[in-house]
């Protein structure tokens, strides 16, 4: 009997331990690195589109993730540094916005999976082995920007009648993701017969102020910034400078249009971010990077403002207007 008893008792120990582990797993609170070059504010769209779609997928900060968010606020050194703090962490996944901070988190971690959010290139760039079987701990993201800027290029000439020279504003970092974009966008000025003026661009008041006064100098006809992540960042500044010194330009993002900028051609990259925390959340519930096929940008915004356009004097062609998806007016 006492033997009966003893049993009974351990198999309800052992069941109440069970019941105990299982509990704690559940309530396992996981730890999302996010890891960006520009600064918090700047990149305060995105994010947000990020965290809403986490939630949608029944993750909540405080809950059961927490997110360690971390900002190079524009300083490209800062990125090895900040991804090396991310490791120490433990963090779960990292996720990061652009070739730089992926490129950091690579060099930092061979385990821990990363989560491109968006990436011109990840193939060229030498993040992964192909779109279809990543290989390694990277997934995510591919935001097509070096071939989309051929398409802004097209798009600059026939929105301003006998254009002839373009300032096209980099940012100044020689990496591999700036080498390829202006690789393209060289090889499509050319076979447009435009003469491109390549201004770098230092992410200050003064020297964003500098690359329009250059571009003035140079009697450019108009403007073309680089996808870069940093622009994004300074798009508000980068938009007001333009009407300041009446250059048409055209941007990667319809939130330069928003901020009150004539054009922009690209991926919607508000998608992108939401389609990120798609993998993540694979990834939290077991996938392996290395299963996950890197996706490609699917929805892509031309999107024109009529009012910038009247601020600084011209007149968009009918045949350009009816190919936007979107015009203010």
């Amino acid at each position: 009997m006492r033997g009966k008893v003893f049993g009974f008792v351990l198999s309800a120990m052992l069941f109440a331990l069970c019941v105990s582990a299982h509990a704690q797993q559940s309530r396992k609170v996981f730890r999302i690195g996010y890891l960006e070059r520009t600064t918090a504010s700047g990149s305060a769209v995105p994010v947000e589109a990020f965290r809403q779609e986490l939630s949608k997928l029944g993750w909540t900060e405080g809950r059961n993730i927490t997110i360690e968010y971390r900002f190079a606020d524009q300083k490209l050194e800062r990125l090895p540094e900040l991804a090396a703090e991310l490791v120490r962490l433990k963090v779960d996944v990292i996720v990061t916005g652009g070739f730089g901070p992926t490129r950091s988190a690579k060099e930092a971690t061979a385990t821990i999976p990363i989560v491109m959010a968006q990436d011109p290139d990840p193939v060229g760039n030498g993040l992964v082995v192909s779109l279809a079987r990543p290989g390694g701990n990277i997934t995510g993201l591919s935001a097509l920007s070096n071939e989309l800027g051929t398409k802004r290029l097209e798009i600059l000439k026939d929105a301003v009648p006998r254009l002839s020279r373009v300032a096209y504003l980099r940012a100044g970092d020689d990496n591999v993701q700036n080498r390829l974009a202006l690789k393209e966008t060289r090889a499509a000025a050319r076979s447009l017969r435009i003469h491109l003026v390549e201004i770098d661009t230092q992410f200050d008041a003064k020297g964003l102020e500098n690359a329009f006064q250059t571009a003035k100098q140079k009697q450019v006809g108009a403007i073309m910034a680089s996808s870069a992540r940093p622009f994004f960042a300074e798009r508000k500044r980068i938009v007001e400078l333009a009407g300041n010194y009446r250059l048409p330009a055209i941007y990667s993002q319809k939130e330069f249009v928003d901020a009150g900028g004539l054009m922009s051609y690209g991926a919607d990259y508000v998608d992108l971010y939401r389609r990120a925390a798609i993998y993540v959340d694979k990834i939290l519930k077991g996938a392996k990077p290395a299963d996950l096929p890197v996706q490609q940008a699917t929805k892509f915004e031309f999107v024109i403002n009529l009012k910038a356009a009247k601020q600084i004097g011209i007149t968009i062609p009918v045949r350009v207007l009816e190919r936007a998806n979107k015009v203010i007016k």
